[in-house]
């Protein structure tokens, strides 16, 4: 016998019989408004969110949202996306955006226990929209808020898995340069949400 079959043998001995399978995650209820939850928690990570009635209010709240920012009143939208034939106030280019742009994006489902969003990658919406422009402004559906990431994923794999699912609670940010915190440094510098009610 080698000394390999002798260590093999001594860690073939050592195993142990296989472990319990833990019961599946049962998350706790969330209490309250899923709209309010969420608002609150993207808030205090650092994204601006602004409750919509409907679709036709996009138009203006992106509006409002650039001039607030004293940016151009320019978008770049997905030339797939669905927000493309609103009646836009702004210029609106199918061009991908770039670190001084804004991108207006359809995010298909935001979880209101961390006010994070979710983003299944799909051909008319790019995952790499989400990293390129200085600020993305998303739009989300009030009843695509679900409670937790679980609901999320459930609901993704229902539809088949995406090559990517890119999840993001408030604009880029890191602490890796001389601990302190920057803005922008592996995406958009700002987030604005647009949560619509209808």
């Amino acid at each position: 016998m080698s000394a390999r079959d002798d260590i093999l043998g001594a860690i073939r001995s050592c195993r142990r019989s296989a472990a319990v399978r833990p019961a599946a995650y049962d998350p706790p209820a969330n209490g309250g408004d899923a709209v309010e939850r969420f608002s609150a928690l993207a808030t205090r990570a650092a994204a601006e969110v602004r409750v919509l009635d409907s679709e036709a209010d996009i138009p203006a709240a992106v509006a409002e949202v650039l001039r607030a920012r004293n940016m151009p009143a320019r978008v770049h939208v997905p030339d797939g996306s669905t927000l493309k034939g609103a009646d836009w106030t702004v210029a609106c280019e199918p061009t991908p955006p770039g670190p001084d742009d804004a991108a207006v994006t359809r995010a298909p489902f935001g979880i209101a226990e961390t006010g994070t969003l979710a983003y299944p990658s799909a051909r008319a919406e790019p995952a790499s929209w989400h990293f390129r422009p200085g600020l993305e402004i998303a739009v989300l559906k009030a009843d695509d808020i679900l409670p937790h990431m679980e609901n999320v994923l459930a609901r993704v794999k229902a539809n088949g898995m995406p090559a990517t699912l890119n999840f993001v609670t408030g604009p880029s940010r890191t602490g890796d340069i001389e601990q302190t915190l920057e803005l922008g440094a592996h995406g958009p510098k700002a987030l604005a949400i647009l949560v619509v009610r209808a």
